[in-house]
């Protein structure tokens, strides 16, 4: 479907592309109602916890180096985008860079909300780009502005005419979405729509959207062999960088959820390929996303000795270790652009996934079609259980109990710390790029294999823990909260 770029907002996941936050069933039923257009998200009549899209909004765009972020709002809600706005200046200062980037916060206060606060935002942003002289600034709303209805389009495009930089509004109030990936496609419409320019001439570059540059050497060791160099987005990046890549080759990136709507939007817009495969996670991940960046760029034959290369270096060794990984069986909870790359990753070490929760799931991607790990997944592995939640550690641990897996892998901290509470080894996958290629799958398999080894510290912590959770709700079914929607 065409994108909007247009316009300074964009529909939520749930409408554009039919994401759902509620499920409990197994793979192939999930996507089958997806393909027959039956599926239809259930409401949980409790919650125990969730995220704002904010923080994935406002975080990548306060990943971007000198730009000035506004977060019109409360100064509690002002906290959303600051773990990453943090992390990415650790790592400017790790690569010998100066990142002046400002995220400042309007403080709304009970008076603001009820007269609003249009001529104080006004006045923030002008005196913002007098004292930091920013290369391009973010007005974002907030719960606060949006139940109020406070009109920062009008404002922002005041701004346009009074201020020398790129000035957009992000539309980010929490309570539109569930899901808050959809942060990820505000930050995107807003880069798309300021900053980036109408291309001049091809670059020797790939956009590769990622969410901290942790493996930039790596990254740019490996395109090397290729003769492309990666544009890394978005921490760290340049506001001059991200005004040229529509002159890119292509676009990747480590996380589908994360890099859809940018790469869509590239491709759309500006016609540079998106390549749309699965993650380069494990060896059948990282070798069908290269040779497709090959094809894309024409340097198959480059690719293809790479590869051979690798596969001698590296695959006796993780073969060696599949024999002990053998027969584990595993329960995930991730987001979705990992969940269901990680359980292939899991089956392709030999190991057995007996259930995966996703933080969400989209049913379509932004070009019409189901998202490639799913297709892969039903195509070429055994069906297996699923459900959907927005990071309910209470359904969590009920499926631990359950089915006593012998390792438990997340992407939430907190949803590790919870596992390990009740007893179960846990690997939390906090490294975007800790299953990257083969060098790190390899690594990835030693680490599981030093975690259920080692069960000292998660048995001695569950017997010293009283969990929240009674023998009634392990008990239970774990829908048994999930109203189904007509």
């Amino acid at each position: 479907m065409a994108m909007q770029l247009d316009i300074s907002d964009i529909g939520t996941r749930e409408n554009r592309l039919g994401s759902i936050t509620g499920y409990v069933g197994d793979l192939k039923d999930l996507a089958n109602q997806s393909n027959c257009g039956s599926l239809k998200g259930g409401v949980r009549c409790f919650s125990q916890s969730s995220t704002c899209l904010s923080g994935c909004a406002l975080g990548q765009l306060s990943g971007i180096r000198d730009v000035a972020v506004i977060h019109h709002g409360p100064a509690g809600c002002s906290v959303t985008g600051a773990q990453i706005y943090t992390v990415t200046k650790q790592v400017a200062k790790k690569r010998g860079v100066v990142n002046n980037t400002v995220y400042i916060g309007t403080d709304m206060s009970e008076e603001d909300t009820i007269f609003g606060a249009g001529d104080s935002l006004h006045d923030i942003v002008m005196e913002t780009n007098r004292r930091y002289k920013p290369k391009a600034i973010f007005v974002s709303s907030s719960c606060a502005t949006g139940i109020i209805g406070e009109d920062i389009d009008s404002i922002v495009a005041e701004l346009k005419d009074e201020i020398d930089v790129p000035i957009a509004a992000i539309h980010c109030e929490g309570f539109k979405s569930r899901i808050w990936a959809s942060g990820f496609d505000l930050s995107d419409h807003a880069v798309l729509t300021t900053i980036v320019k109408e291309p001049k001439q091809k670059r020797n570059k790939i956009n590769f959207k990622n969410f901290y540059e942790s493996a930039r050497d790596d990254i740019i060791a490996l395109f090397k062999n290729f003769d492309v160099e990666p544009v890394f987005l978005y921490a760290n990046a340049t506001v001059e960088e991200l005004s040229h890549i529509s002159e890119s080759l292509a676009t990747v990136c480590i996380c589908g959820t994360l890099g859809n709507y940018l790469g869509n939007g590239l491709e759309e817009k500006y016609g540079v390929p998106y390549i749309r495969t699965i993650n380069p996670l494990g060896v059948v991940g990282f070798e069908t996303w290269l040779r497709e960046i090959g094809k894309t760029i024409h340097k198959e034959t480059e690719v293809e000795q790479y590869i051979q290369a690798e596969r001698i270096k590296y695959l006796p060794q993780i073969e060696e270790v599949k024999k002990e990984l053998k027969g584990l069986r595993a329960v995930l909870g991730m987001g979705p652009g990992y969940t269901f790359e990680v359980s292939r990753v899991l089956q392709e070490l030999g190991m057995e996934v007996v259930w995966a929760a996703a933080w969400h799931y989209d049913k379509r991607y932004e070009n019409g079609e189901i998202p490639p790990a799913m297709d892969y997944l039903l195509k070429n592995t055994p069906n297996f259980e699923v459900s959907v939640a927005d990071q309910q550690n209470f359904e969590i641990l009920n499926i631990l109990n359950t089915y006593k897996p012998n390792l438990y892998l997340s992407r939430h901290p907190g949803s590790t710390v919870w596992a390990i509470k009740q007893g179960y080894p846990a690997v939390y996958v906090a490294d975007e790029y800790m299953i990257f290629g083969y060098k790190r799958t390899l690594e990835f398999a030693h680490t599981v294999l030093d975690t259920i080894r080692n069960r000292s510290f998660e048995k001695n912590l569950a017997k010293m823990v009283k969990l929240p959770y009674t023998d009634w709700w392990y008990k239970q079914k774990l829908d048994l909260f999930l109203e189904k929607t007509k």
